[in-house]
């Protein structure tokens, strides 16, 4: 990984930032108002910005509504929120509601079996919250060995669950999205824009597992500098890291993106 400082972009403009939320905006659990702030900079510069968390809709909702972003993918690409014109927000999802209904019943035996097989296995407290997956709790509010973690794991890709694992918690649904799917398809609906096509102008920050999809994906990278801790499970790493960690580190990144406007 390369210093942020020596981030050299092509001439082309950049047209949007996407981020994580969990321990890239947040420090300590909370997005400080100086991420906010750098944000509302990012969107004062005509820049595009579009959080894509493993986060639940539900628990995304307050923050759809009052963060100065354009949408927030949830549930690790399997669903959108956007305000829409009467200031209300819209649901977008990526499977439709039979597909949902059906999947989420398969999901809870799933989280059921983990809960009952994994010693101290316990479902994500923002549960309640999820449509599209369910999550297990590893860092959060317990603290689970990585043995374990590797079991949740397995237990969810034995049933034929995709599965991922944040700073934060295990992740796991049925269905092809993820969170590079997710940024495809909110850049075309929101923008009307190819993400392939143009992907030297946009950015992607991120520090942990469940971003190295994006990490490989994206020329323009960037962990933030507590990615340290999962750098030994990355099969991909960000090109560059900022100097900070969490929401002073996205802050940084956010700084050297005005700069170049």
């Amino acid at each position: 990984m390369l210093a942020l400082d020596t981030w050299n972009p092509s001439s082309l403009p950049i047209l949007g930032l996407l981020t994580d939320i969990d321990d890239t905006l947040t420090t300590e659990g909370s997005v400080p108002d100086n991420v906010v702030q750098a944000i509302a900079a990012l969107k004062a510069k005509g820049l595009a910005v579009v959080p894509i968390t493993g986060r639940p809709v539900g628990w995304s909702e307050p923050f759809a509504a009052a963060w100065p972003v354009d949408a927030i993918v949830a549930e690790n690409g399997a669903v959108a929120l956007r305000r829409n014109a009467n200031g209300g927000l819209d649901k977008l999802y990526q499977q439709d509601e039979a597909t949902r209904i059906a999947n989420f019943a398969k999901m809870q035996a799933v989280l059921t079996q983990i809960e009952q097989t994994v010693p101290g296995a316990q479902r994500a407290t923002d549960s309640a919250g999820r449509e599209c997956d369910i999550a297990v709790d590893h860092s959060e509010f317990t603290q689970m060995p990585q043995a374990d973690i590797d079991r949740c794991v397995a237990l969810m890709q034995a049933a034929g669950m995709n599965a991922t694992v944040s700073s934060i918690h295990i992740n796991g649904w049925f269905g092809g999205h993820n969170k590079l799917e997710g940024a495809r398809w909110i850049v075309k609906t929101l923008f009307g824009r190819d993400l392939d096509a143009e992907i030297g102008q946009w950015c992607y920050i991120g520090d942990s597992t469940n971003d190295q999809l994006m990490f490989q994906h994206f020329d323009n990278s960037f962990g933030v500098a507590n990615i340290e801790r999962f750098v030994p499970q990355l099969q991909h790493l960000p090109r560059y890291v900022t100097r900070g960690e969490r929401g002073a580190g996205f802050i940084e990144l956010a700084e050297r993106i005005c700069a170049l406007k």
